[in-house]
């Protein structure tokens, strides 16, 4: 069956707090989808936001952020009392320490009346949750700083020694609560999507943040110095995003160590995510087969080497050891033959990008490749300008070239953006993603992120209400129905 599917971070979705939630305008949401024949909704990691705010620097793997807890939800549930009436926010842009500032009075406030029950109890078993937990009360109790720069005390603490003291025992048993109810309450969105034949695609980083929970309570994973600081980071060399490269700073595995452990960690990360979603999307799939490795002491990504990675080996070890594991795999860029042997060899999905694949050199745009079946096609990516954004920085003869392929495929009338989004459409791929800013024709003031850059206005974008995206979405609809895509 032929897919549509819009891609739209939580955050992005509107509420009265600010800032997308699990509350009801995702059930809204996920009821608008249906009632126009779009059944895939691919995410953005809900993991907690770390350095600039970005989901692709989390502070753990397996967690969820407690910015995007639904607090009407936990009032339901008789953990909160008095919280203030829902109002139309009609703020754009996220401001993230405003709403984490407001959301952690509440949810204290809702720990404080938790009573812990056989549930909650099941929950705290999961592996994954105390080291966590202890990670986020020793980061408070210094500051916030980076774990590299704790006390020893804090720094070399585990998962089996007693807390130090009450106070950090206290914070962590707090973020064992937030946890919890954010598993409940994804759950809960999750079933609701699937009573609406809506599957989510989720967003896993290749990488994780070096001030995380994973890398502080598992250094020995990692490339790490003896004072717990990368010897090498990750990133890629100069490309179409950035003539310096993107140097990301997280931390490299030690592949030698994780292949001793059967690639444990890789198991349970990926195995959680799995079990949290319908699809699971690798982002930067291509260092599976080879990475780029920047010694930690380059200020840009220039200076680095490619290595191999295990990449059969590991995804052989993922999909032995995970039932029913669909993943996806980001394979854009400039990539070696090997890592598409690599991705077909599994039988993954790929992408394409609709704003990557035109030569206008020449008289006339040139399509560079045919789009196949299994590839997912988009218009654009969250690291992408949005549509309307990359048209309008066409020169002018590239806009002309591009009208007549378009009318050539058929589509020679009305505005550029809505024939790009039915050329899409009508494409043989059996899965279509439209990022919402592009169905919506918005300007860059609505880009999700700028690759290279660390910051505001990255990340911020949020729709302010419902009613406009409908008009979108209904005028969409006669052309999904129209290439089978219902």
């Amino acid at each position: 069956m032929k897919q549509t599917g819009i891609l739209l971070a939580i955050s992005s979705l509107p509420s009265s707090w600010g800032i997308g939630d699990l509350g009801s305008q995702a059930y809204q949401w996920l009821d608008m989808l249906h009632e126009n024949g779009i059944n895939l909704w691919q995410i953005l990691p809900m993991n907690p936001l770390g350095y600039g705010n970005s989901p692709y620097q989390p502070y753990s793997s397996f967690a969820g952020d407690e910015i995007y807890l639904s607090l009407e939800r936990l009032q339901q549930e008789g953990l909160l009392e008095n919280l203030p009436s829902p109002c139309e926010n009609l703020q754009q842009r996220v401001n993230y320490d405003e709403v984490r500032h407001k959301k952690e009075t509440w949810l204290r406030k809702a720990f404080e009346a938790f009573v812990p029950d056989a549930d909650y109890e099941e929950f705290c078993s999961r592996d994954w949750l105390w080291p966590y937990c202890a990670f986020r009360a020793f980061k408070q109790a210094n500051g916030g700083v980076c774990w590299t720069e704790w006390n020893e005390t804090h720094k070399q603490w585990r998962v089996d020694s007693a807390y130090p003291t009450p106070e950090i025992e206290k914070e962590a048993h707090y973020h064992a609560f937030v946890q919890y109810q954010f598993w409940k309450q994804w759950r809960d969105v999750l079933n609701y999507a699937h009573e609406k034949q809506i599957s989510i695609m989720g967003d896993v980083p290749f990488y994780v943040g070096l001030d995380s929970a994973d890398v502080w309570a598992q250094q020995e994973a990692f490339l790490l110095d003896e004072k717990g600081y990368p010897q090498f980071v990750a990133g890629v060399p100069p490309d179409y995003f950035s003539a310096t490269g993107q140097r990301w700073g997280n931390p490299v595995y030690d592949w030698d160590y994780l292949q001793k452990t059967g690639f444990e960690f890789w198991k349970k990360r990926i195995g959680y995510c799995a079990s949290m979603m319908d699809m699971v999307r690798i982002d930067h799939f291509r260092a599976f087969d080879t990475y780029w490795k920047i010694p930690a002491s380059c200020p840009t990504a220039i200076e680095g080497e490619w290595l191999e990675g295990p990449g059969y080996e590991v995804l052989d070890t993922l999909f032995e050891s995970i039932p029913g594991l669909h993943l996806v795999a980001e394979d854009l860029g400039d990539l070696r033959p090997q890592v598409l042997t690599l991705r077909d060899h599994y039988h993954l999905k790929g992408m394409k990008v609709f704003e990557f694949v035109f030569d206008f050199n020449g008289r006339y745009a040139k399509d560079t490749g045919e789009v196949k079946e299994n590839q997912i096609l988009y218009t654009g990516t969250h690291d992408n300008a949005t549509l309307k954004e990359w048209y309008d920085s066409l020169t002018t003869a590239q806009k002309r070239k591009l009208r007549r392929w378009l009318s050539q495929k058929g589509f020679a009338n009305g505005d550029v953006c809505e024939r790009i989004l039915h050329t899409v459409l009508a494409d043989r791929a059996n899965v279509v993603i439209l990022p919402l800013q592009d169905v919506m024709k918005l300007p860059g003031q609505a880009r999700m992120n700028v690759p290279g850059t660390v910051g505001s206005p990255n990340w911020e974008w949020r729709m302010t209400e419902m009613q406009t995206v409908q008009k979108f979405l209904r005028a969409l609809r006669p052309y999904i129905k129209k290439r089978g895509r219902l």
